[in-house]
This record gives structure tokens, C-alpha cells and sequence, in this order.
């Protein structure tokens, strides 16, 4: 196991005790209806759940440092951290949370120039990476083989995904729209990277979105997420980096920005950037928050504004006496304030607005609407799944009950099950077969990729494995 990885996943031995903070009666609610039960439908569309059957408790009891103290002096491999720390999703899971906002791809698609068609894949991009605003709960890590369903006809499109590699660790995802207007595929790979104060993750990969009317595909990479103050401190995500979408067909691409927080926060969830022809001519401005909107507009239009905007910066001096201390480096990495919301510049057209939350998205790991319900375990559908579908795990059952201590034993009953599994692969010099992707090179940029080979929704599970 690399040591990157490690950092992130359960729990020491020596620690394993560290859970049962709180005892829920799980018996009124396991996330199964009761026999015989149909799933609500209003107007013929299927409701989904607005609530988790438990809320989650205070991790403010824990600290990542009460754990790491114990440990000076082994390796980075054999140390990992209570189920305290997870949200009750496989990583797997949280891939699916980019389809929250599908509607902008329909929205491409319906679009009859590539110009507008690229800012509703743009906002798209973005919107992806929006659920993450205050999810500091670690997803579980998937096993090797287990994999993700989801169909969602009031949102058009379903989706399918594995854990093809346990090391390093990939997921690979294959989503279609129901009215054969696009297909959205990828694999990710994280890097993690510990820095001592903050985790950032790097997430390798391409994602690829087919328009199949237009016969045009584009293909970009997720910003770095970096959550600050593992050790001690308020835990705070941000995102950064560059991110570049290219369509394939006519060498149109756009470059966002995401800006790290820099110095009081002041850039904090900000995204800049353009759309530019094949010949490098900016065609159009975008601006925005990765937490709540995305604006764009004519070039012009934002170059004057922004001439207009640093004479009147200049004119104005800014007070450090009222700006936040800089924190001691070996403390805390100060929560940013965040800044007033976006300010629309005059003549700009709204590409897209994140969803409101719940109102009791605090007491549910800051879930969306949307995520709330992907662990959803509707009466029969047990017997469609995949053996190996995340909603059949029953560590994440358990920890969405509200049971950490069932949730705990499960997680390393799997574990080991996965070892042995391991093992016994060695002994016989047997490689693991991957069931619905395989390994490739991305047809459009020619990097490696995991594609899918079809199948799954014949539903033929005969040869799935046994992870759980």
C-alpha cells in the first residue's frame, strides 16, 4: 500500500476503538422500505429521500493529531484513521455527484453553435466539482471490483461505475443520456499528497463528454482539492488550478482559473477564465464562484469593466488594520471570510447557479439533495443490483444508521477480506480481471484511460465477485 493513499483510510488497530460515539436506534430506518412497499410516485415520477436515516455526530471529539501522536516513528503505510473521519458514500459515489447538474449537458446539446455549446460545457465542468463546498468527510475508499449504479429518468441519463485498480487506486465511470444525446466518461486516479497541515488531492485523469448530435467530444481534468487543517484547527476545502476543456472537433477550448484563497482569503472560490478559438482569439469571459455561480460575457465588455474597476482600486487605499492576521504558520491555516457573492458585471448572462442545500444539510455531512439520496436501498432493488453495488456495503449502511461501531467492524472485516482475496491471488499468480472497463487510451487525447466494454444493464452478474 503507498503511503498516500494510507493516510486516508481506516483505522490502526490501536485505534479501532476510537468510534462508538453515539448509539442510534437503527431499527426504524435501515434505508430499505418496509415488504412490499412501493417507491412514492408523485405524477408518475419517482420521489427520492430528502433526509439520511441518522444525522451525523460531532467530530469536533477528534483530532487527526490524537491519532498521529501515537504513531511517531512508523510508517506512513500503518497508519490510518477512524471511521470518524468518513461521510457514508463510496468514493465511487461521490464520482456520481457530478451529474447533479446534468441539464447543462442537455442544454449543450440543444445549443446550434459551439460557442454556446462550450459555455454550458464549462459551466458543467464547474457545477462538478461544487458538492465538495464543506464536504470535509473522507468518501470510503471502493474495494477492488465493487462498482455504482444510477439511473435517474427525471434527470435523463444513468450511469455506471468500478473500482478497476486498488493500487494505485482508479475508478472509472461511464454515464449516457436516456435520449442518446451524449455520453460522459472517464477514469480518476488521486494523488494525495499530505503537506503536514493540509491533504491535497491531485486528480488524475480525463473526463470526457460526447455531444453525439453535434459529433463533438471534450476532454478536461478536475481541479486540486486541498483540505486545510487535518491535524488541528477548523477544517476548510479549497480548489485550484487550471483547467482546460477542449473540443475536439473544432480546437475551440476553454482555460478556467480556479484561484487558490491567496493572502485574507480574498480570492476564496473564485473561478476566471475565457473561451478562444483555434487561433488563440478570446470569443468570450467567464467569471464566478465554484460554490455558487458562473457568469460570462462579451470580451470588451469585461476588459473595459476591469480597466474601470482598477482605477477605482487604485484611488482606494485598503486597510490592513481591518484584514484578518496572516496565522502562525505552525498553528491553524485561518478559515478565509468569505467574501461578499459574486459581483455581476453589467451585460453578463448567467451560465449557472448551484442548488439551495437543505436546510438540514449541516446535520447530513453537508450533503446536496442530490447526494442525499444516492445511498438509497429501495425495497427489491437489492434484487437488480450488482452484488457489488456500494448501497449493499454494509460498513456504509452502518454509518449512515448511525451505528460506528457495527460500521468500524465492518470496514476491516472487508479490508481483510480484500487482503485475503489478495493473497490468495498471488499463491495462484492469478491477475484480477476487471468486469465492465477495461484498460485503453482515451480516443481523443490518446492518454490512458479505462473504457467501457457495455453489458451492465443487461444485468448479467453471474461472474461478479464476491467483495462483500
Amino acid at each position: 500500500m503507498n503511503g498516500e493513499e494510507e493516510f486516508f483510510d481506516a483505522v490502526t488497530e490501536a485505534n479501532q476503538r476510537v468510534t462508538g460515539v453515539i448509539h442510534v436506534d437503527t431499527s426504524k430506518s435501515n434505508g430499505i422500505g418496509k415488504v412490499g412497499e412501493r417507491p412514492p410516485q408523485e405524477n408518475g415520477i419517482q420521489k427520492h429521500r430528502t433526509s439520511l436515516p441518522a444525522p451525523m455526530f460531532t467530530r469536533s471529539d477528534f483530532s487527526v493529531w490524537s491519532i498521529l501522536k501515537k504513531c511517531i516513528g512508523l510508517e506512513l503505510s500503518k497508519i490510518t484513521m477512524p471511521i470518524a473521519f468518513n461521510e457514508p458514500l463510496s468514493f465511487l459515489q461521490r464520482i456520481t455527484e457530478y451529474m447533479e447538474h446534468v441539464y447543462l449537458i442537455h442544454k449543450a446539446s440543444c445549443q446550434p453553435q459551439p460557442l454556446e455549446r462550450m459555455q454550458s460545457v464549462a459551466a458543467f465542468a464547474v457545477s462538478a466539482v461544487a458538492s465538495q463546498w464543506e464536504r470535509t468527510g473522507k468518501p470510503f475508499n471502493p474495494l477492488l471490483g465493487e462498482t455504482y449504479e444510477l439511473t435517474r429518468e427525471d434527470l435523463g441519463f444513468r450511469f455506471i461505475s468500478e473500482q478497476v485498480s486498488h493500487h494505485p487506486p482508479i475508478s472509472a465511470f461511464y454515464s449516457e443520456g436516456l435520449h442518446q444525446d451524449f455520453l460522459f466518461h472517464g477514469s480518476i486516479y488521486p494523488k494525495l499528497k499530505f503537506w503536514g497541515k493540509s491533504v491535497e488531492a491531485e486528480p488524475r485523469g480525463t473526463i470526457t463528454l460526447e455531444l453525439l448530435k453535434h459529433n463533438e467530444a471534450y476532454t478536461w481534468t478536475n481541479p486540486t482539492c486541498c483540505v486545510h487543517n487535518v491535524i488541528i484547527g477548523k477544517l476548510w476545502i479549497e480548489q485550484y488550478g487550471t483547467v482546460e476543456i477542449v473540443n475536439h472537433r473544432t480546437g475551440d477550448k476553454c482555460v478556467l482559473h480556479f484561484k487558490p484563497c491567496g493572502l485574507f482569503g480574498k480570492e476564496l472560490h473564485k473561478v476566471e477564465g475565457y473561451i478562444q478559438d483555434k487561433n488563440k482569439k478570446k470569443l468570450f469571459m467567464i467569471y464566478g464562484k465554484w460554490t455558487e455561480c458562473l457568469w460570462g460575457l462579451d470580451p470588451a465588455a469585461y476588459e473595459s469593466f476591469k480597466k474601470q474597476e482598477r482605477r477605482t482600486d487604485s484611488l482606494r487605499k485598503t486597510k490592513l488594520d481591518d484584514c484578518p492576521e496572516k496565522a502562525d504558520g505552525d498553528v491553524v491555516d485561518a478559515v478565509p471570510e468569505a467574501q461578499e457573492t459574486v459581483q455581476v458585471i453589467p451585460g453578463s448572462k448567467l451560465l449557472w447557479r448551484v442548488n439551495t442545500r437543505p436546510p438540514n444539510s449541516a446535520q447530513m455531512y453537508n450533503f446536496t439533495s442530490f447526494t442525499v439520496s444516492l445511498n438509497e436501498l429501495e425495497t427489491g432493488m437489492e434484487k437488480i443490483l450488482a452484488p457489488t453495488d456500494c448501497r449493499l456495503r454494509p460498513d456504509i449502511r452502518g454509518m449512515e444508521n448511525g451505528n460506528m461501531d457495527l460500521a468500524s467492524q465492518e470496514k476491516e472485516r472487508l479490508e481483510e477480506k480484500q487482503r485475503e482475496a489478495r493473497r490468495e491471488r498471488a499463491r495462484e499468480e492469478a491477475e484480477w480481471q476487471t468486469r465492465w472497463f477495461h484498460r485503453g487510451s482515451n480516443p481523443y487525447t490518446g492518454t490512458p484511460d479505462w473504457l467501457y466494454v457495455g453489458g451492465y444493464f443487461e444485468r448479467d452478474f453471474s461472474g461478479c465477485p464476491d467483495i462483500y
